[in-house]
């Protein structure tokens, strides 16, 4: 069984990066209607989750959303005996929908195709949990369901908990490494002088 899951996550045996291509799913699609509603969707919820997180914690909860939901995948598709890629870019842009969704509940959405029906952003995040929910349960292979949970439930934790917990905890790190950086560079270490 041990083998047969790291096969499954790399696609090199000898290889010890078990991320690489769970991060590199981050950017995989489907199809071309795939990627662009997925562009659509990330390209309609960008500038609000910007504006929450700002562009480098943006970057790094896209990033790790990706790697976490294409994770979430492998492990419902070994649990269930499908052997299927996982494209963890659906996932990623869930991640995206649902901080938003979590955050601004009351914000008005709507369809793209059907524009004149509106409805809340918590009543959008809770029917696609529900729907994506069902699909895992019942076996559904429309969408990777596992994997857009996955996606969802991290962006609802990381805008609630992970924020404080994760990104304001880095801020000592950072503080230190700029510090050395600027001492080095004080000193002449980070360039030569003649």
């Amino acid at each position: 069984m041990r083998r047969i899951m790291f096969t499954y996550f790399t696609s090199d045996p000898s290889s010890k990066a078990l991320c690489s291509p769970m991060l590199l799913s981050t950017f995989s699609h489907f199809s071309l209607f795939h990627m662009a509603a997925n562009m659509y969707v990330l390209w309609s919820f960008s500038s609000s989750i910007v504006s929450l997180l700002g562009c480098e914690q943006f970057i790094a909860v896209y990033l790790s959303a990706g790697v976490i939901s294409t994770f979430v995948s492998y492990v419902a598709k070994m649990a269930t005996g499908r052997f299927e890629p996982s494209l963890g870019a659906s996932g990623a842009i869930m991640t995206v929908l649902a901080a938003v969704c979590t955050k601004m509940p009351e914000a008005k959405l709507a369809i793209i195709f059907l524009p004149m029906f509106t409805f809340t952003a918590g009543s959008a995040l809770k029917a696609i949990i529900a729907f994506d929910t069902a699909g895992l349960a019942l076996g559904w292979r429309l969408f990777d369901h596992a994997a857009h949970l996955g996606g969802a439930l991290f962006g609802m934790w990381y805008v609630t908990y992970g924020h404080e917990l994760i990104w304001k905890n880095r801020e000592p790190l950072v503080k230190a490494w700029h510090e050395m950086r600027t001492k080095n560079t004080g000193k002449g270490g980070g360039g030569r002088s003649n």
